[in-house]
């Protein structure tokens, strides 16, 4: 029986204010000492009252909206309860019934075809306190609590059961990830847990409608994580089936090392949770003022720029998705366009994106940078490549400059000229080395007016050697064949 695999994400990521949800505490907890960054309302003492952060109703909202959500007019917050050590005060206030956004959709690509994928809804919570687990060389285990994560505004985005594979749903988490980092809501940064996703997954006989049992995994914290953990546990699923079992509702996490998904308790349901009305905080009216306001200061999304890059500047649909994935990257690309020609050309386009996608690419992962962090300014990148372009550097040249401008941030004509980098273009210069290459190899030179064209290749090689590599090879490519053919004559 062939089955098919039915994916929805649940993406969690802290949003970017300067005070917790609902108080007044730093949310900058990340390099604090543990527990410094925090007071009677984040600890849940007995008797405080939680003040709404409306900056994170906000970045809810501008959310909500570039995801194509209806915003509600009316919402509120709730109780969900449960116990576990990361909340002290053993419910986490969290939005159930009326979200603040729903009923949204994202396009999403994969293998070069684009469809949309649902959201159910955008809410609002707390983030809870940090377990540190450890272990003592005796074996016994133990646990140390940081309560300066609780309380960070955390925003909630479900997707609906709408991906049908381990690649779609990566392509909608990243998808996802560009958009929450365009916007400005959030860093979105998974090593540092600002931005954690959950799925669920099952799997049903190909042809049926109705939705198979459904597993939560957890503990994935990169992208290929959650591609691993899908994969692993679609297989696992059939597996079971096949062999006469049944999936049971559960919450299993991911263990990376070994690469497989592990039980780790039942699944609760919203029963469970026992919600109620948060009695501390009254409902919020959000006006269309408001959120007309937040829509008009929305940025171009990562989508629509790519496909700008495609229409407009005919980058190839690859290099624009790649250029647009991040946004401080496509940045950095445009503004390398506005200083170059003032009437930007698709080559010099091009040649731009083979430098964004291929040398800057390669020293930013060997050095393990942002391209915020690099010392080469846009202009000297077009200044680069103009050079290029003008046949001062050959292209070889330029890769040798580019690694001097990446390390010191120098003008490319200062570091080429420093270095001694300069490509012949004068017809005069160049002939005399096409005559000596000529002169010096007459067996080579019968072989081409015999009717052998592929051995110019080869005379155009000694034109190259002779010049140390220096020679425009198109002006040195042109006098060659000028050269050869006058012998025929």
């Amino acid at each position: 029986m062939n089955y098919e695999v039915v994916i929805g994400l649940e993406v969690h990521a802290q949003l970017l204010t300067q005070s917790k949800m609902f108080c007044s505490c730093s949310a900058a907890y990340q390099d604090a000492a543990p527990n410094t960054v925090v007071c009677p309302v984040c600890m849940g003492m007995p008797g405080v009252l939680p003040v709404i952060n409306r900056k994170a109703v906000e970045h809810v909202i501008r959310t909500g909206l570039a995801l194509n959500c209806e915003i509600a007019g009316y919402t509120k917050f709730d109780r969900k309860n449960y116990p576990y050590p990361d909340l002290m005060k053993g419910y986490q206030i969290s939005q159930y019934d009326l979200p603040v956004a729903s009923n949204g959709n994202m396009p999403i690509e994969v293998d070069g075809s684009e469809r949309i994928a649902g959201v159910t809804r955008v809410h609002l919570e707390e983030d809870v306190a940090r377990l540190l687990h450890r272990t003592e060389d005796y074996g016994e285990g133990y646990s140390l609590l940081d309560i300066n994560r609780a309380g960070v505004p955390l925003m909630e985005i479900v997707g609906e059961p709408d991906l049908r594979s381990p690649e779609e749903a990566r392509a909608y988490l990243t998808r996802l990830h560009s958009i929450i980092q365009y916007i400005g809501v959030s860093d979105a940064n998974m090593e540092e847990g600002n931005f954690r996703c959950d799925a669920n997954i099952s799997v049903r006989p190909e042809g049926e409608s109705r939705l198979g049992t459904k597993v939560e995994i957890k503990n994935m914290n990169s992208f290929r994580s959650v591609f691993r953990a899908l994969e692993f546990e679609a297989e696992r699923q059939v597996s079971v089936l096949e062999g006469g079992g049944r999936i049971v509702q559960e919450t299993r996490g991911w263990v990376e090392a070994n690469a497989v998904t592990v039980s780790q308790r039942t699944k609760e349901g919203a029963s469970d949770y026992r919600y109620f009305p948060e009695p501390d905080l009254p409902p919020l009216q959000i006006s269309r003022d408001w959120v007309d306001e937040i829509r008009s200061s929305l940025p171009e999304l990562p989508h629509h720029r790519k496909a700008r890059f495609v229409e407009k500047l005919e980058l190839p649909a690859y290099d624009a998705a790649l250029l647009t994935s991040d946004q401080a990257i496509a940045d950095y690309f445009e503004d390398v366009l506005e200083a170059g020609p003032s009437s930007t050309t698709a080559p010099f386009t091009k040649a731009a994106s083979n430098w964004m996608l291929g040398e800057m690419a390669r020293l930013l992962n060997q050095g393990g940078e942002h391209i915020s962090e690099v010392k080469v300014e846009p202009k000297q990148l077009a200044e680069l490549q103009l050079m290029v372009d003008g046949g001062t550097l050959s292209s070889t040249m330029a890769k040798s400059v580019f690694e001097k401008m990446y390390e010191t941030g120098d003008n490319p004509k200062d570091i080429a000229e420093a270095e001694g980098l300069s490509q012949i273009s004068d017809t005069d210069a160049v002939l005399a080395a096409v005559q000596q290459a000529i002169a010096e190899n007459p067996g080579p030179v019968q072989e081409y007016l015999g009717g052998k064209q592929q051995v110019m290749g080869f005379i155009i090689g000694q034109v190259m050697k002779a010049t140390r590599g220096n020679a425009n090879p198109r002006v040195a490519s042109q006098i060659v064949r000028e050269r050869l053919e006058a012998m025929r004559e």
